[in-house]
Formats: C-alpha cells, structure tokens, sequence
C-alpha cells in the first residue's frame, strides 16, 4: 500500500527544503536529524504537564489542554520563521514517532498551501535506521588507523592528511573530547548524547567514498563519555596501522602546548587529576596535584605521560591485531607533519 503524499520515508528526504523537528526543546537538544531546525509544538514544560494530565485525567482533557498550546505555538513558528516562505517551500515535519505532534503541524501547513510532509515514523524510525547504519557501513570502507603515544602528533598528522584531501573521520572532533581523563574541550563545550554522537558519525560515515582509504586516530571503545559502535571498534582493531615514533622531548612540547589552558585554573587541574586514584600510588598522585597546583605543567606532564599514558598505550596496543608501519617523526612542526602526510598518501 502506497504512502499518503503527505508522509513520507527517510529516503525521501533530501527532497524537501526544510526540515522541522517539532519536538521539545530538550528533546531536540539530545538528538536530532542532521540539518534540521527546532520549531516545538509543545515546550519543555507543556510537553510535561501534558502527559502529567494525560496521566491522571484522560487522553481527552490532555489533548484539550494541548491543542491550545499546540495551535499557539504554530502559529506562533508560521508568524516568525515562514513569512519569507514563497508559495512552492516543501518542509518535511517529524516529531517523537510520527504522530499528532507533527501532524498537526503538517495540517496547518498544508491548509496554507505549502507542500508540506510528515516523516513516517518520525525520530524513532530515524533512530532506528541510524542504529542498522552502525552496524552496517564501517565494514564497507578501507580503514588506515594512526597509532601511536600521547603528543605523538596523531590528530595533527590527520589534520595534514585531509588538506592534501585524504578522506579523515576525526572520531574526537565528534565527540568533543580527547579521549583521556584530561581530555575535555578547553572552551566547556559539553560532548553531545550518545545518540547525538552516533548521528554525526553516521553522517560522516555516509560521505566517504568506499574506493578509497579512510584515515582515523586510534581510540579505545570509549571517547570520553561516548563509545564507539562495535561494528567500528572492530573494524580498527584490524585495520593496517601506521604507528608514529616520535621523541619524548618533542612529543612533550606538543602536550604543553595542547594542554596549556589547562594551567589557567591550578585548582581544577588538581582535582581533574584526582580520577587517577586508584590507577597510581597516593604519593605519586599527590605530587602531581601539587605541580598542578603550583603551574609546574612540565614537570607534571612528563610523569604523567611517562608513568601512565605510555604504559596505557602500551598495553592497548598490544591488543590490536593489524599490520603495523612504523613512521619516525624527528620533529612535529607544520613541514614533517605535511612531509609524513604526502608520504602515506604515496606509499
């Protein structure tokens, strides 16, 4: 049985101009569909006082009480967003599973004459198919992962490999994190949903082309707060590897620099540094607070990276089964990140 022309399927998508989450605020912020705008029928606490009363009056006081909210705030959207509309727009709605939320939108829209549609399902279909495309797509791609210890210039090298025009999935620029207990983004930004994160890789998966190579940093299954899909943690862990060997000396000045803001805030460094307990004597995690706290960032960071990042390194690595390629870096500046760039592309 045919679709109605007014709900459609994700693989009509990219037919319309517009997509609209008509979902709560909160909700929009978890996950969302790449590219669309958050234009709510029902705000935070609408949506909870709703189902509140859905709860404890009935399906029909609730929709009496939400359909005012709900004809407001459309109209509300209609007034501000879509005046500059012209009369051939096609917005595609979707709400929680494709229901009364962006029906409701989908009817006043139409009744304007804008082509509008619902997405069948809505975000949990999205969801759905996100969660298949995981499991799916990395196996459709040549991986080529950049291993190596801490500061030894991996995700600078990634950077050098995509504007020679390598194709780069930067798993740690997705998940707004480093993927170390001080790994963190310096300006606060927090890192996306789990959902959110799988949507973007999703997304970045989907614009690679399978004839050729993908480069990646080696991640462990977690990155931050976030985890990798198991159909890619897999796919890495036996991809070919080109592990950098770098010395200590310049690999520390890369950490300083990256790590710098750090020391704008000796306390917050000390107690970042107190997820260590546990993982190294209490006397040598006091004396890294107290560097910390007195703005010692080289002292701290040569034992850090000597006495826990390389031996965590070290052990990690020795899991992976793939064919390594050592490339030895003498230094970490711009001109040997782009020479050992132009080298792999080559090889």
């Amino acid at each position: 049985m045919a679709a109605k022309p007014d709900i459609v399927t994700l693989d009509q998508i990219d037919a319309f101009d517009t997509l609209i989450d008509a979902r709560s605020p909160a909700e929009f912020t978890l996950d969302h569909l790449p590219g669309a705008i958050n234009l709510p029928v029902l705000d935070d606490e609408q949506r909870r006082l709703v189902g509140t009363l859905y709860k404890q009056a009935g399906a029909f006081e609730a929709r009496r009480l939400g359909a005012v909210w709900v004809a407001r705030n459309i109209a509300r959207h209609i007034e501000a967003t879509m005046q500059s509309k012209p009369a051939h727009w096609r917005p595609l709605v979707y709400c929680w599973r494709g229901g009364q939320r962006s029906g409701s939108f989908v009817l006043w829209l139409r009744q304007i004459g804008w082509a509008a549609a619902q997405l069948q399902g809505g975000y949990k279909a999205y969801r759905q198919w996100v969660v298949a495309q995981l499991s799916r797509l990395p196996a459709h791609y040549a991986w080529r992962v950049i291993a190596g210890p801490t500061g030894s210039g991996k995700t600078r090298l990634l950077q050098a490999l995509a504007a020679q025009g390598a194709q780069v999935l930067d798993l740690e620029a997705l998940a707004h994190h480093r993927g170390s207990i001080l790994g963190a983004w310096p300006d606060g930004q927090p890192q996306p949903s789990q959902k959110a994160f799988d949507t973007a890789l999703v997304d970045a998966l989907r614009r690679f082309d399978p004839a050729r190579p993908v480069w990646v940093e080696a991640e462990s299954r977690k990155i931050g707060a976030v985890q990798l899909p198991e159909a890619l943690h897999a796919a890495l862990q036996t991809a070919p590897r080109v592990v950098l060997d770098v010395p200590f000396a310049a690999r520390l000045a890369l950490v300083l620099q990256d790590y710098a803001w750090l020391g704008r805030d000796p306390q917050a460094l000390a107690q970042r540094l107190a997820a260590l307990r546990g993982l190294q004597p209490n006397e040598t995690l006091a004396r890294w607070q107290q560097w910390a706290r007195w703005g010692r960032l080289a002292d701290l960071f040569a034992e850090l990276m000597a006495q826990h990042y390389d031996p965590l390194y070290r052990r990690s690595s020795g899991r992976a089964a793939a064919p390594v390629r050592v490339l030895s870096l003498a230094s970490l500046d711009e001109a040997a990140l782009q020479r050992a760039a132009q080298a792999l592309l080559v090889a």
